[in-house]
Order: C-alpha cells, then structure tokens, then sequence
C-alpha cells in the first residue's frame, strides 16, 4: 500500500522505515508490518515527530524492547518508534539513578551493583526498558519500579517536557496512572550497601529465573496477571491446559503463565489461546484472568 507521508517523513527521518514487520522488534517474534517505523535518538527529535504527527493526525506508537506485547497480526497503524541514544543513558548521582526511557532493566541493576547500590536487584531478569517498566510497574515478589520513583519526565503531544513528582503517580500491581503517557527519563532513589551481597541476590534471582520460566524461547513473560491470593500458573495447571496449543503458540511446559510461539505462531493464534486459557479458568473457578500482555492494533 502506498506511503502517503513517507517522503515528508523521511526528509525529516533519513532512517525512516515504511511497512516494517513488527515481527522483527516483539520477543513473540509476531506482529505485522508498521506503516512508519522510527529510532528517536534525542528530545528534540521526538518534539519535532511529535508536533509533525499532530498536523498529520497520525497516531503515535511507542516500543522499547517489545517484551510484553501482543502486536496485530494487521500491524500497527502511523508511526511506531523506538527510544534510543540520548534515551539510552545511565547516570548515578550519589545514591540516585537517572535512567533514560531506552535503558535496560538489567543494566540498572548491573550498574547498581556494582556501584554498592541496592533496591534495583529486582530488575536483573526483566527483559525490557524503562519506559515500558513505568507504565507497567514492571517488578517480581522481590519489587517493583514504582517503589524507587522519586521523578519521572515525559513529553507531551505538543512536544513539550513534563514532570511528575513520586506524589503525582500512581503505582498499582502491574499498572500506573503513567499509562498512555511517553515517559522519556526516571530518578530512581536506591540504597547503599555491600556490593558482594547484592551481586549474590542477583544471581541468586537469576538461578532461580531460569529455573521456572521457559527462558530461550520465543515468549513475552507472563500473560496474565495473579488474581489476589492466587497465583495464574496454577489456574491454568488445574484445568489441564498446560501444554495446550493453538497454532503455532503452546502454553508452556515449564510455566503455564508463558505462552511460546513454537512454530510461526500469529497473533490470531495467541488471541484464541488467551480466550480459552480465561474460558477454561472462569468456567471452573470464577475467577476472571486479567492480562499481563499489552495487546496494540486489531486483534
């Protein structure tokens, strides 16, 4: 289909991309193609696509790592970006990290420790940015992101920067008011402590990681929220749909929570699997599962 905006675009953005299989950026390996896709290295080019796309009226998708997303098998519609460069840096600050929206979970609590800084060891595992933490309130039983905002800074669709204040955000399991919002940087406020006792709970977490969840494989974390006092995994183990496969996407073996796309799974294929998982689960308990997993475009 032809590109209407792609010249202008691409005048603006050299590296412009049209029709980009999505695939190619989601930890599902799924998704269809993006009209325009876009790497956004600074502030100022994300004010100058943000104000363009406005005169356009084209909407704006962000993607970090793409590690808890279910992308249309349609594709995503306008401009889909990436933050990278500027967005890409750590700094410490006495007992304070200041993370752009690019930077990896796992790189604060690296750098943390090995600085003698604690509270970030919960990230070790977590396969993602720290754009998309905030607006999940990305953690483990060990903690979450929410618990260490002392500030974050987005823009808005005007392309100007905004602030928000730890009192100014609501941190929830899985969730915050930062929702929708195009966070570009946090001020995380860790504590000191011993460098050797740190690393030991990270790897520690790591072990263990790799112990439960079906690590290699073409998946993106759990699907489902843990209802309270229960735990999704053993849900979907008691009404026997581990295993289960629609397509080429399979619940996990190792941990019924883990949808793998095994052979070229759609996302049409993870869509039905997900309808029969909360089916089955309702139908026995009651109880009515909640996604984990963003789902963007056309499903």
């Amino acid at each position: 289909m032809p590109s209407p905006y792609a010249e202008e675009l691409r005048f603006l953005f050299p590296a412009l991309k049209t029709d980009e299989p999505l695939s190619r950026h989601t930890s599902w390996g799924i998704g269809g193609p993006a009209d325009y896709y876009l790497e956004i290295h600074s502030s100022e080019e994300l004010a100058k696509l943000f104000v363009w796309a406005r005169a356009h009226g084209l909407p704006l998708t962000p993607l970090g790592l793409g590690s808890n997303l279910l992308v249309s098998d349609k594709g995503i519609r306008g401009v889909t970006f990436r933050l990278r460069g500027d967005f890409e840096a750590l700094r410490f600050e006495g007992d304070r990290a200041v993370a752009g929206a690019g930077v990896l979970l796992p790189q604060i609590s690296r750098a943390a420790a090995e600085r003698g800084l604690t509270g970030a060891e919960p990230f070790c595992g977590i396969p993602g940015t720290v754009g998309g933490a905030l607006q999940t309130n990305a953690g483990t039983p060990e903690g979450d992101i929410g618990r260490l905002v002392r500030e974050v800074r987005g823009m808005d669709v005007d392309g100007r920067v905004r602030r928000w204040g730890r009192d100014d955000i609501q941190f929830v399991y899985r969730g915050s008011s930062l929702g929708g919002q195009t966070v570009i940087s946090v001020d995380l406020q860790l504590r000191t402590g011993k460098k050797n006792d740190i690393l030991a709970s990270m790897d520690q977490q790591l072990k263990r990681r790799a112990e439960r969840q079906p690590l290699g494989t073409k998946n993106c974390g759990s699907v489902f929220k843990n209802p309270p006092g229960e735990y999704a995994a053993r849900l979907i183990e008691a009404v026997g749909l581990k295993g289960f496969r629609v397509g080429g996407a399979r619940v996990s073996l190792k941990h019924a929570n883990f949808i793998e796309n095994v052979d070229h799974a759609t996302a049409a294929d993870v869509q039905t699997l997900l309808d029969a998982l909360r089916s089955a689960v309702r139908h026995r308990f009651g109880i009515e599962l909640e996604l984990e997993v963003w789902t963007v475009g056309e499903l």
